[in-house]
């Protein structure tokens, strides 16, 4: 599917797009957070600042892969296999975190969560404070160079359309599990809210 524009391993590169979007981090903690926290318009905001953010980083990710493919073709290997040792260290190094992660610090973070209320978050704040925080995570721009070269035809005739079609299919499947927590997290919050025993 979609070889024909430069794309390998289309399947592959779905369900491997699908375990990274599972995959907890800062800006689907916040999303969730605001949706449940400032309901889901407000959900959505911090969502859309996500969405812009990793799609800025996808294009500068872009921006140097294209500059490799018609320059150094070599490199661009160089630069697929070094991506491929990278991914197989960031999945032992979180592997590595679920399996020697203590309960203590899982208390502590709930103790401190306990200490502070959040405070009434206005509109912009959530999209600004999401945006910032996904376009300031500078390990996304080599992940996604990582990963996505692992995926392109370097002797395609327009691998701008290969990568387009890898970053939409990451951003659809983000934005679909991103309404998931957005909808459900108001929705728990709903509900809990209208039995006093559960809250």
């Amino acid at each position: 599917m979609f070889a024909e524009f430069g794309v390998l391993n289309y399947l592959t590169y779905l369900v491997g797009a699908v375990f990274i979007i599972l995959v907890p981090g800062p800006n689907t903690f916040f999303v969730l957070k605001t949706g449940i926290a400032h309901g889901v318009k407000k959900g959505y905001l911090a969502a859309a600042g996500v969405f812009i953010g990793d799609a800025v980083l996808m294009f500068l990710a872009f921006a140097g892969v294209a500059t490799l493919i018609k320059t150094t073709p070599v490199l661009f290997n160089v630069v697929r296999y070094l991506g491929a040792i990278y991914l197989l260290w960031l999945g032992g190094k979180m592997l590595y975190a679920v399996l020697t992660q203590r309960d203590g610090q899982a208390d502590a973070s709930a103790e401190k969560k306990g200490h502070h209320e959040d405070k009434p978050l206005k509109a912009e704040n959530a999209f600004n404070k999401a945006l910032i925080l996904s376009l300031t995570n500078p390990k996304a721009i080599l992940f996604y160079v990582s990963f996505f070269v692992q995926f392109i035809d370097v002797n395609a005739k327009a691998p701008g359309v290969a990568f387009f079609i890898l970053a939409l299919t990451l951003e659809v499947i983000s934005f679909c599990y991103m309404s998931f927590l957005i909808l459900s997290g108001s929705f728990v919050t709903r509900y809990v809210k209208t039995r006093k025993k559960l809250a």
